[in-house]
């Protein structure tokens, strides 16, 4: 088992890793702060120095949430955009996703390596919606978006990431322990190879 999901699965349509892309889509104009929150980011400065791996797949996704707003039945305008939003868009996700999730009365539940197959649903990881949230995150402002009304910064996000990762934990038997808090000066912090909570091993 990997500890190393986070990112992954992400983008409709895409490979099990996250390096092939959504189409680009054109930008929106509409902001009621005067400020573009613009989907398809401008081009990379006449350097030629190629995207690093993470602004390429934090590209990919600021288009790929821009498409899902303009599909919605009227088209939500990024400006209008809001936690709802993108808790439906993170459900609508799941569609996607490659991490078998057991249910309830389900005999593997609770089994991180079950012995057999079963017909219990794939999910996204929560590994990879925390990591998406954080790259829709800094999109959102860094094309123009302000931090207060940033709708990927709303607490009900976090509430929900952190329900996912529970709820994932418990079906697929991957206890989660709350990283202990230093003591510098009681105690060396000690390295036992323990999971961090950014690091489940949901895959």
């Amino acid at each position: 088992m990997s500890s190393s999901n986070k990112g992954k699965d992400i983008v409709p349509g895409s490979s099990s890793s996250s390096t092939r892309s959504s189409s680009a889509y054109p930008p929106s104009d509409h902001h009621h702060h005067h400020r573009n929150l613009n989907p398809q980011p401008s081009p990379p400065p006449s350097t030629h120095q190629p995207l690093s791996r993470y602004e390429s797949q934090k590209r990919r996704d600021w288009n790929t949430f821009g498409q899902y707003l303009r599909n919605q039945r009227p088209p939500v305008a990024l400006s209008q955009c809001n936690f709802n939003h993108v808790l439906d868009f993170l459900r609508y996700l799941d569609q996607f996703g490659k991490t078998k999730v057991h249910i309830q009365g389900c005999l593997f539940f609770g089994q991180s390596e079950p012995p057999g197959p079963c017909t219990c649903p794939l999910r996204q990881a929560w590994g990879s919606l925390d990591a998406l949230i954080g790259r829709l995150r800094a999109a959102y402002e860094e094309n123009g978006g302000l931090p207060e009304t940033n709708p990927f910064a709303s607490a009900a996000i976090r509430v929900y990431l952190r329900e996912v990762r529970d709820s994932q934990a418990k079906a697929r038997g991957i206890p989660y322990k709350k990283k202990k808090k230093k003591r510098p000066l009681l105690m060396k912090p000690q390295f036992n190879g323990e999971t961090s909570n950014h690091n489940l091993p949901l895959q």
